[in-house]
């Protein structure tokens, strides 16, 4: 009877709670086919290696420049050196972490035992975590203690941050950006044994999952010249101007800085007062023309309005000098001109989207200075004119990052495409970074394909003179909004923009933070409208009638605070857009016969989208 009981419990049956038929999976079945995928991933692995060294081995490639990694430890130091400074305070740190740390434990073995386990503690996000979605997160006891392990740990540490006495605000912020980076990386998620899922894919496939991962990893650092260029879609599956971009219209002026299109009305009439929008030029204007149903530019078109899009030049080294002013000048300014050229009328509505806002205000600043009355109407797509409460950007615009990037920039006249879409990337990390290494390198799956993220991926480069003074005038010392900015010799401010301004912000940016869009309706010297989109900095801003998405929320003066804007505020339903069209259509109604693209004096140079779209970087 006693050798009966003693091979019962090593059968496992003095942990009820404990299945053996849920550790198949993870049993390797064929041992010689994984022996063999591994050292075929690994040899992958090596190549991209290689790939990843051989540029910087010839100084072709260089990571030297406002080296995230030195900044991130020399900043999370200034945490760690409150909380080690005193024992008093060390001991209490580590006993916060150690009975958490308990804690699991203890529901760990009650799971083990088949007994009733505890709560876990509330998660601080009211997001669904998509990391630990599959089920053996819960039921795998083993994993299980991992996810619980690494979730207390990073609230713990946050806890660390957040309770350190002495840091200012900015150092705060940065400290608490850098930790999310840190433990984003270090999710149990994020690697081939402690993520069950692809566990399993690994032993199912017999690591074949490991060898498509790593070979498409070499691929994509071979793509990036030396960095990793990651990819978020299959990129052969969209052609600009073939299946994005295709609204109909004409390149109808060039210079070396951008092109104009006009597009083709599609009714018989058209509001008088032609409409420009001035895209930002850190990515592609075709963002707001991606496909026929969420096309912006093609609903302002059916709406009847005369659309003029500025597309900017990718920039290169000739480009070098190429500063603020002269964006105004051969972009906006220019672009003022073809339209009075084109249709004879010295009136138009603006609409500026992201940093494209930022200087069409800076340039109705400047025109307000020079009595130049040109444009009759502003429109904000997710713009800021005051960086106060600008976000995560600011993490990267101190003193020391902006000499080194400036420093950086002198040797080619611009900053490369990548190193702006990564910063991006970091912004989200836990959404356009981890679940991509995952699914593509440790799962070895294509992407599936995706327009807006082939539109994130398609990233332009920037010249050295425009985007130093955009970081300078507008992160680091906030001029435009301090009345300090100055262009062509004069100093400019927003409080003499006092033509009608419709003021947009979405609610989950973290580009152009609401609160800070908010902030800035304060400083226009004549009518606001603030409206609040549903959703983010894109899909807040694209999100076509038709598709029944999000919501806004309008109606209250911008004043007080955002929170009490936001409080007395109507919701409607639905997509801005009608709103938008209608404050337009309220301030001048008059319409034209249509217009087609062009004039004698400015014939057309060519179909939309044009040239300039076409260039990667």
């Amino acid at each position: 009877m006693a050798d009966k009981t003693e091979d019962k419990g090593a059968t496992g049956a003095d942990f009820p709670g404990f299945d053996p038929k849920s550790v198949e999976a993870y049993l390797v079945k064929d041992p010689q086919a994984l022996a063999v995928n591994m050292a075929r991933a690994l040899e992958s692995l090596g190549q991209a290696a290689s790939l990843w060294l051989a540029p910087r081995e010839k100084g072709a490639a260089s990571d030297s420049f406002a080296d995230p990694i030195i900044e991130a430890v020399r900043t999370l130091s200034k945490v760690a050196e409150y909380w080690i400074s005193e024992p008093q305070r060390t001991f209490e740190a580590q006993t916060m972490l150690l009975s958490s740390y308990i804690n699991i434990w203890t529901r760990s073995f009650a799971q083990l035992a088949g007994q009733p386990v505890a709560p876990e503690p509330e998660p601080t996000s009211p997001r669904k975590d998509r990391r630990f979605t599959d089920e053996d997160w819960t039921s795998n006891p083993f994993f299980a203690f991992l996810r619980q392990t690494y979730l207390v740990t990073c609230a713990w540490a946050e806890k660390l941050v957040s309770e350190a006495e002495g840091l200012d605000p900015e150092t705060r912020t940065k400290a608490m950006f850098y930790l999310k980076q840190v433990t984003a990386a270090l999710s149990p998620s994020n690697f081939a044994f402690t993520n069950p899922e692809v566990y399993r894919q690994t032993v199912a496939t017999s690591g074949a999952n490991l060898v498509a991962g790593m070979r498409m990893l070499a691929e994509d650092i071979l793509a990036g010249e030396g960095h990793l260029r990651l990819r978020h879609t299959d990129a052969t599956r969209f052609a600009i101007g073939h299946n994005m971009a295709l609204t109909p219209g004409k390149v109808v002026a060039r210079n070396a800085l951008c092109e104009v299109l006009q597009y083709e009305p599609s009714t018989e009439t058209v509001l008088k007062r032609p409409l420009l929008i001035v895209p930002p030029w850190i990515n592609k204007f075709y963002i707001l023309d991606l496909t026929p149903e969420k096309s912006f530019i093609k609903w302002c078109v059916d709406q009847g309005h005369t659309v003029f899009v500025i597309s900017w030049v990718n920039p290169d080294s000739s480009h070098a000098t190429k500063d603020w002013e002269s964006y105004m000048g051969e972009g906006i300014d220019f672009a003022l001109d073809t339209i009075e050229a084109a249709t004879g009328e010295t009136e138009v509505n603006a609409i500026g989207y992201c940093v494209g806002g930022t200087l069409l205000a800076s340039t109705l600043a400047y025109h307000a200075q020079m009595k130049n009355t040109r444009v009759a109407s502003a429109t904000f797509l997710t713009a800021q004119v005051d960086f106060t409460h600008a976000g995560d950007l600011k993490i990267f615009a101190d003193e020391d990052q902006i000499a080194a990037l400036e420093k950086h920039m002198e040797a080619t006249g611009y900053l490369a495409s990548a190193k702006m879409a990564s910063v991006f990337n970091m912004l989200r990390a836990s959404e356009l970074i981890w679940p991509y290494v995952v699914n593509n390198y440790l799962k070895g799956r294509e992407p599936p394909p995706f327009d807006l993220l082939y539109w994130n991926s398609d990233a332009t480069r920037l010249t050295a003179a425009n985007h130093a003074y955009y970081l300078r005038n507008c992160y680091l010392n906030n001029r435009l909004s301090k009345g300090e900015m100055m262009l062509a010799g004069t100093v400019v401010s927003l409080h003499d923009i006092t033509l009608p301004v419709y003021n947009l912000a979405t609610r989950e940016d973290h580009i152009a933070p609401a609160k800070s869009v908010f902030f800035g309706s304060a400083l226009f010297g004549g009518e606001v409208d603030f409206v609040l989109s549903g959703s983010g900095h894109i899909a807040g801003v694209i999100n076509p009638p038709g598709r029944a998405k999000y919501q806004f929320w309008s109606g209250a003066k911008p004043e007080g605070t955002f929170e009490d804007w936001l409080a007395e505020a109507e919701e409607t339903k639905g997509s801005w857009w009608p709103h938008w069209h209608a404050w337009i259509r309220a301030k001048a109604s008059d319409v034209v016969p249509a217009r087609t693209p062009g004039s004698a004096s400015h014939p057309t140079l060519g179909d939309a989208p044009g040239t300039y779209v076409l260039v990667r970087g």
